[in-house]
């Protein structure tokens, strides 16, 4: 069975706990070094790559251009104890995108 491989892409504090479960972490926090870690991930064969989303603002564009693809599937989690929710408005946009509408309800 072939094993598929997951990264976890952002600040160290925010990302090293996914060592303990086995990830690949990757400390990254500047705009240049995540879009180059992006690349390089995908090149390498990943299924999936978590991202926080305080890196993901920064890397907008790489992650566009992967939008489409099967893999890897790039995945934004918050960073920390905050969250700007980009994840949420992703999950949103893709559930809106499978059913035609946005079955999700805003929060608050």
């Amino acid at each position: 069975m072939d094993k598929k491989k997951i990264a976890v892409i952002g600040d160290p504090s925010s990302v090293m706990i996914f060592k303990a479960v086995g990830f690949d972490v990757f400390y990254e926090e500047e705009q240049e070094q995540i879009e180059r870690r992006i690349h390089r991930l995908a090149d390498g064969g990943y299924a999936v790559i978590y991202i926080t989303e305080t890196a993901a603002q920064k890397a907008q564009a790489v992650i566009a251009e992967y939008a489409t693809a099967t893999f890897p599937a790039i995945i934004p989690i918050p960073a920390g104890n905050k969250s700007l929710g980009l994840g949420m408005k992703r999950v949103r946009e893709n559930v809106e995108k499978a059913v035609g509408a946005d079955i999700l309800f805003k929060e608050g």
